[in-house]
């Protein structure tokens, strides 16, 4: 691998977004590639087989690219996919959202005797254990609080935001019951989660600290790379907060879609907060299934 060579990063849909504007504010002079899998979004409701044959293909396809990373930018695939894929691609380098996440709450949870860590994510995410068993690794006296929030990501993909009064009902709803038990670190397992930060804080209160996954994968890709010596000049600290524009390299950013490029387009302008190229969009040759491997194809 080569320091020019891009990182890719993958997701069911819209929400890995989160995690590519993470990587452009702290890696600038990085050329990024973006897989959103939006004909079969969401993974959240889908069983752990069906969940790796898409990633599987997906991944498939961004080795074409000779990425120098993989970013598996999705809760959920992350959870059902990452130790098979891996397994499946040992000269790619791969990561996921829920290792940097678990240990920026343990982090944040500090010295307290029995912290009480809460984690809001999809459905398949909370059903796996997966940050639950991250978070324990790290802190085996700690409370640690599932709590599935399914309406969440769809909404957002409709564009509500933190202002939307069904955002604010909905995530009362769902975070009352770790209020009551006094959560001290919020994980936002999922990540469209960011987009609606706002609102999220303003329900759990402001003395509870909200760990977004999204960022804390874009730090923990920035580490990798660094000690592999494949990092693109120059890097951007974490407490930089400054404009994009002031960096003095930007890198591109290429995406690809299975679904409605137009919409997608548009829909990410909203999360990145600039306009992107039109996305390619790439078809499936079949279904996945247990036993028949998929190839990704140009559409047209």
């Amino acid at each position: 691998m080569k320091q020019s060579h891009p990182i890719a990063v993958l997701d069911s849909g819209l929400g890995g977004l989160t995690v590519v504007k993470a990587l452009q504010r702290v890696l600038p002079a990085e050329d990024l590639i973006y897989f959103g899998d939006t004909a079969h979004l969401p993974y959240g409701n889908k069983s752990s087989a069906v969940v790796c044959a898409f990633v599987r293909q997906i991944v498939g396809f961004l080795r074409q690219m000779d990425p120098k990373h993989v970013v598996i930018a999705c809760n959920t695939a992350t959870a059902l996919a990452l130790p098979t894929i891996a397994a499946e691609f040992p000269e790619l380098s791969i990561s996921g959202v829920i290792e940097p996440g678990a240990r920026a709450a343990v982090a944040a949870a500090g010295a307290q005797r029995l912290p009480a860590i809460g984690v809001i994510a999809t459905e398949a995410t909370v059903r796996s254990k997966a940050y639950e068993r991250a978070i324990l690794q790290r802190r085996s006296m700690a409370r640690v609080l599932l709590r599935p929030t399914p309406l969440l990501a769809p909404m957002i993909e409709e564009g509500r935001t933190s202002d939307d009064p069904l955002v604010e009902t909905a995530l009362r709803q769902y975070l009352n019951s770790m209020v009551l038990r006094k959560v001290n670190v919020l994980v936002l397992g999922c990540t469209h989660y960011p987009l609606v930060k706002r609102a999220i804080s303003k329900v759990v209160g402001p003395t509870v600290r909200l760990i977004d996954s999204a960022e804390q994968c874009a730090q923990d890709v920035a580490r990798r790379l660094a000690r592999k010596g494949l990092l693109r000049m120059p890097v951007r600290s974490p407490d930089d907060t400054g404009p994009l524009e002031d960096m003095p390299a930007t890198g591109r950013l290429r995406t690809f879609v299975t679904d409605d490029p137009d919409r997608f387009a548009a829909m990410a302008a909203r999360f990145l907060e600039m306009e992107i190229e039109r996305p390619t969009l790439v078809k499936p040759n079949g279904e996945p299934d247990s036993s028949a491997p998929m190839v990704l194809r140009a559409a047209g």
